[in-house]
């Protein structure tokens, strides 16, 4: 049971990329969130959840009560995987979240003129806060949205700083705080009783050293690596047949599990030497560390990922984010680029790329559609992530959430606690 003011109120849900560090940390969050099957994700989860339309709920139900208040409106219409009419709407949105602040509630009139009735959803969080204000809450403040979101936070830091909130504002990288995926996100982080800042990154591009200027940073986390890829004893990239994501056909028939190993089986797939070169790794041995790779001995998994052979050519893998010409494709030994689902979930696949330059004398393997497992453990869920719904339901989930480590990152200096990042890498 919450008592007092030690509420956490979580606007747009969705699956729990931001309950999962929270309840790592000993805290429950209580969700707002419309979409059906996320609700039923977060209560297959255990997570607290009221499935209600944001925009129609009281919010002065929750004053008096709530320490935290975590926001990260549907981003749909802003987005760089839709038509982006959120961009369009941009000043009928900033009027709006100066109306709110003001106490005079314009949406009805606002949204006849929007171009995509999505967009108004980015000023819901300014409703919730004027009502908390009244009563001097919340404590602390932390949204998150697409980088096209990040003037819109600047004007809600003005009012916020305003109401006696220290605030900061940018735009953080995934990637820099050991998440498996170069995804960028407009973040605001505010509080009453300590200085806001963005957490210090954890990772970068290349390893940097421990020096007198601060710790060290260790190398972007690959996808190999959070798969689990690499060792001898892990999986290879698997699909699952008879439909797929939304319904749409998978690229094997119907029939038993497929997974790459049936080219092993004919004799054309080789798991080369082992190697240190794409398998990052952690800086400490936790749970995380011993849910990745096992308790058989004290040394991190460093196989390669898997490679397929033919007579003249030699394949690695890599993900293909849809089937435009100007797709983002990562070797597995990078983090992803952003994961967007949504219709394109059809199109997200693994595939095959020669691994030398040479004249090819043989087709390289099938793409191989990208399962909402792995999809979860780039986005750092657990494994074991109870995602409800259809294959699309699930992918859609996934895209629209806040990878549970970033997460956490920017949520332990509010609550005062220490993160430790083994604990979000949970691969299978």
């Amino acid at each position: 049971m919450i008592t007092g003011r030690d509420l956490v109120i979580d606007l747009f849900a969705g699956p729990g990329g931001w309950s999962v560090p929270l309840r790592r940390f000993g805290i429950r969050d209580v969700g707002l969130e419309w979409d059906h099957w996320a609700c039923k994700t977060r209560a297959a989860a255990g997570l607290l959840t009221i499935r209600t339309d944001v925009a129609m709920y009281p919010a002065r139900i929750f004053a008096g009560r709530t320490r935290g208040f975590i926001a990260s409106p549907p981003c749909q219409a802003w987005s760089m995987a839709g038509k982006r009419l959120g961009l369009l709407d941009q000043p009928l949105v900033h009027q709006a979240v100066a109306d709110l602040a003001a106490g005079r509630d314009t949406r009805e009139k606002l949204l006849t003129a929007c171009q995509d009735e999505r967009s108004l959803l980015a000023a819901e969080p300014m409703r919730y806060l004027h009502a908390l204000a009244s009563v001097g809450e919340p404590e602390w403040v932390a949204m998150e949205e697409v980088p096209d979101v990040l003037p819109l936070w600047k004007q809600y830091a003005a009012i916020l700083r305003s109401w006696g909130f220290s605030v900061w504002t940018g735009i953080l990288n995934a990637a820099d705080y050991g998440v498996p995926q170069t995804r960028k996100r407009a973040i605001l982080l505010a509080s009453r009783v300590r200085i806001a800042e963005p957490p210090l990154p954890t990772h970068a591009r290349v390893a940097e050293p421990e020096s007198l200027f601060g710790p060290g940073r260790a190398r972007w986390v690959s996808m190999a690596e959070a798969l689990g890829w690499g060792a001898t004893d892990r999986p290879v990239p698997t699909v699952c047949a008879g439909g797929g994501p939304g319904g749409g056909p998978e690229p094997f028939p119907s029939g038993a599990r497929k997974t790459l190993t049936d080219a092993r089986d004919r004799g054309t797939w080789t798991a080369p030497p082992t190697t240190e070169a794409i398998v990052l790794k952690p800086q400490t041995r936790g749970s995380g560390w011993t849910a990745r790779h096992g308790a058989r001995g004290d040394s991190p998994a460093t196989g390669p990922a898997p490679t397929c052979t033919s007579k003249a050519t030699h394949w690695t893998w890599a993900l293909r984010s849809n089937n435009q010409p100007n797709a983002t494709v990562r070797p597995i030994s990078e983090p992803a680029g952003t994961l967007f689902f949504g219709h394109r979930a059809n199109e997200c696949t693994w595939v095959a790329r020669p691994a030398h330059v040479e004249v090819q004398e043989t087709a390289p393997p099938a793409p191989i559609r990208i399962t909402a497992a792995e999809a979860g453990a780039l986005q750092t869920f657990p494994a074991d992530y109870p995602w409800a719904g259809n294959k699309g339901q699930q992918f859609s989930q996934i895209g629209n959430a806040v990878p549970p480590l970033l997460a956490g990152h920017l949520l332990a200096p509010h609550l005062g606690v220490t993160l430790d990042p083994n604990d979000f890498t949970l691969a299978a």
